[in-house]
């Protein structure tokens, strides 16, 4: 343990006095942030979506109602009314109508709610009303773990595997091959480093803008942080695997590039990978971002517990373990693999 701690604490060292790059993992995603949330504050261009309750048989009696043949109206089909009426408080949907039941809910809060609630009862003024008040969701709540966990990604690919490449290249690596140094303490301390480093930007990183931007979280804070800890884990232990036998920084910033630019497109930190091609998605499952990103939204937006997220978390600790033994296997000091 005291030569795991000394290289732990020689790592940490190392970062803290690197002033660019500690100034960057702070500026760079505040940036983004705050550019996101003014660039998306005005909504009044989108159409008004209402959502309909209905099952099979309740179709034609949907159909027929006049209500549903407006223009400009975005239509959607719910069949659980818990998922449809969360939605309604989230102001994802201005409307939601139960045309068998003759009823509908509204968020009192939506100004488009309420012009959606007014087409709907000249249509059927005998509708019964039920009301929420809950709180919108903009798209800097849904972007902000896609931001945060980009620049995660880029800290623990280039802030640990272009490192150890260096350190193989200067010759330090061959260094610690002559200490009593073992591959594995000498990975793991490397893991724990950038995990603290990681995990402590990414905290006060949210918790300074959760201050200014007031995210929507309705679920635990930390289950959230559970599954960072786990998603920048994965992430560590992949940039690992690159760097175990380069010697080249060149070639490993390639290597690291070639993994981190797909990650960052296909793994929904910009945008939703719902209705994209069918291959896409399933690509999208090999990328520890995507299962990070997944388990943070649902957890944020839809107040699930980490059992709810079990398969994401499951899949990260088996992405952790495996890229690990294999980079423990791989390892080399220098020109000789240890």
């Amino acid at each position: 343990m005291q030569k795991f701690f000394a290289i732990l604490s020689a790592r940490n060292k190392e970062f803290f006095r690197d002033r660019a790059a500690l100034s960057w993992n702070f500026i760079f995603p505040i940036l983004l942030l705050f550019g996101f949330a003014f660039m998306f504050s005005d909504e009044g261009n989108k159409l008004y979506k209402v959502g309909l309750l209905q099952t099979s048989e309740d179709q034609k009696l949907t159909a027929e109602s006049s209500f549903t043949q407006l223009k400009h109206v975005n239509f959607v089909t719910y069949e659980s009314e818990e998922k449809a009426v969360l939605n309604v408080d989230q102001h994802k949907i201005d409307l939601l109508v139960d045309f068998p039941k003759r009823r509908y809910w509204v968020n009192e809060t939506s100004s488009k709610g309420y012009i959606a609630e007014q087409l709907l009862l000249a249509s059927h003024p005998d509708f019964s009303p039920s009301h929420t008040r809950g709180r919108a969701i903009r798209y800097v709540d849904w972007v902000m773990p896609g931001i945060l966990g980009m620049n995660m990604m880029f800290s623990c690919l280039f802030g640990v595997g272009y490192v150890i490449v260096r350190y193989r290249k200067n010759g330090v690596l061959k260094r610690f091959q002559a200490t009593p140094l073992t591959a594995f303490e000498f990975l793991s301390a490397q893991v724990v480093s950038r995990l603290l480093i990681v995990m402590g930007v990414t905290s006060l990183l949210f918790i300074g803008c959760n201050l200014i931007l007031d995210f929507y979280v309705l679920g635990s804070l930390f289950d959230l942080f559970i599954v960072a800890v786990l998603g920048a884990t994965s992430m560590i232990s992949m940039s690992l695997l690159i760097a175990s036998r380069s010697s080249s920084e060149e070639f490993a910033g390639g290597l690291l590039n070639f993994l981190s630019w797909p990650m960052m497109l296909l793994s929904g930190v910009w945008f939703s990978l719902e209705g994209t091609h069918e291959i896409v998605q399933k690509v999208a499952q090999i990328f520890p971002l995507t299962h990070m990103l997944d388990a943070a939204r649902a957890i944020m937006t839809d107040g699930v517990g980490l059992l709810d997220v079990s398969y994401n978390l499951l899949v990260m600790t088996a992405m952790t373990i495996v890229f690990l033994v294999i980079s423990s296997f791989m390892f080399s000091w220098g020109s000789e693999r240890s």
